[in-house]
């Protein structure tokens, strides 16, 4: 099972391609993630819709592709063609690293005409007759993402996909040189971190480093939205507090010493999809300016990493994580461990 996400901009021929594509690859099928976007204002209240501009900044818009895709594939197996923009590197890493987690590789491929001909083929873009409007505003809509697929193109969406410049090619043609860069290996798998979804209550260890300036380190995780600490799950018949050496000598490069100290237990609810557990956080010490300097990405799994005060954090983590890390603040200073309960102190 794979699944070929075309990518590009709007009126970049992803969705005639992808028909062309489905042709030529056996046991293949056409997923269009617009279907799940179209659904939501039948799924969700106004009010949520009204909130943002676009449906792929709802998260449940990317989580219903996800499981849908999977889904599909473990009805139908084969090959998934899937034509979506993707302009957004967060929203690209949560999507793949979703599919990684359960074990569905992606090849991702990008039509790249000249923006000149992607501007030519906007105005020439046939518009829906029964929308009010619709011509003004669905061209308008694609000239407006011009931008933003710009920005992309320049910072990070060409560095795992294979980008094919369709401007003088026919989407037959296109989906031609797409089948041969799957058939070879040219379009090749993304390398996204697979991190399996838990099935149960887990138990998790993160380790709070901080700067000669006590600002603690945070990493951006590809597999996942919003920051984080250093840390992951405590593997069967690991010591948490080692799980946690590990983890941050995988994600930064930097190898402890000594046994960190324990700051937090807190206990997470679990609130559906997620199944909760503990989460420990411990003390790794303050690093100072030359072990800094060798802090490393690996480039599967963390897209980036940064020493934040306590109100950057809260700018940052997501409320759960923010309070474990404030409480852990807390602690630190009193030098005795504290228990939570979903971020809040017990006892």
């Amino acid at each position: 099972m794979v699944i070929i996400w075309i990518n590009g901009a709007f009126g970049a021929g992803k969705t005639t391609t992808a028909r062309e594509l489905i042709e030529l690859i056996p046991n293949s099928t056409l997923f269009d993630p617009e279907v799940v976007g179209g659904a939501l204002p039948h799924l969700l209240p106004p009010k949520c819709l009204a909130e943002v501009g676009d449906f792929q900044d709802l998260p449940i818009w990317r989580r219903l592709v996800i499981d849908t895709a999977a889904a599909m594939l473990a009805e139908l197996g084969g090959v998934l063609v899937v034509p979506m923009t993707l302009l957004r590197q967060d929203y690209r890493d949560e999507i793949f690293g979703g599919l990684a987690a359960r074990r569905i590789p992606v090849r991702h491929v990008l039509l790249a005409p000249a923006e000149t001909i992607l501007r030519e083929r906007i105005a020439d873009r046939e518009v829906p007759p029964d929308l009010p409007d619709g011509e003004i505003r669905v061209r308008q809509w694609a000239f407006d993402h011009i931008e933003p697929y710009r920005a992309a193109l320049a910072s990070w969406l060409t560095a795992d996909a294979y980008p094919l410049d369709t401007g003088d090619l026919t989407p037959h043609e296109a989906a031609l040189r797409i089948a041969e860069a799957v058939r070879t290996g040219a379009a090749p798998v993304c390398d996204i971190v697979q991190t399996p979804e838990p099935t149960a209550e887990t138990v998790a260890a993160g380790v709070l480093l901080f700067d000669e300036q006590d600002r603690v380190l945070l990493v951006d995780p590809t597999y996942k939205a919003g920051w984080e600490f250093p840390g992951g799950v405590v593997e069967p018949g690991e010591a948490p507090a080692r799980a946690g050496i590990r983890e941050v000598a995988e994600e930064t490069g930097i190898t402890l010493g000594e046994v960190p100290r324990l700051l937090v237990v807190d206990w997470e609810p679990p609130v559906p999809p997620g199944y909760g557990g503990l989460r420990l956080l411990f003390d790794g010490g303050r690093l100072d300016s030359t072990e800094t300097g060798r802090l490393l990405l690996p480039g599967p799994e963390l897209r980036g990493w940064r020493f934040a005060t306590e109100a950057e954090a809260a700018g940052l983590l997501p409320p759960v994580r923010y309070e474990r890390l404030r409480w852990a603040l807390r602690a630190r200073e009193r030098g005795a461990a504290l228990y939570l309960e979903a971020g809040t102190p017990v006892g």
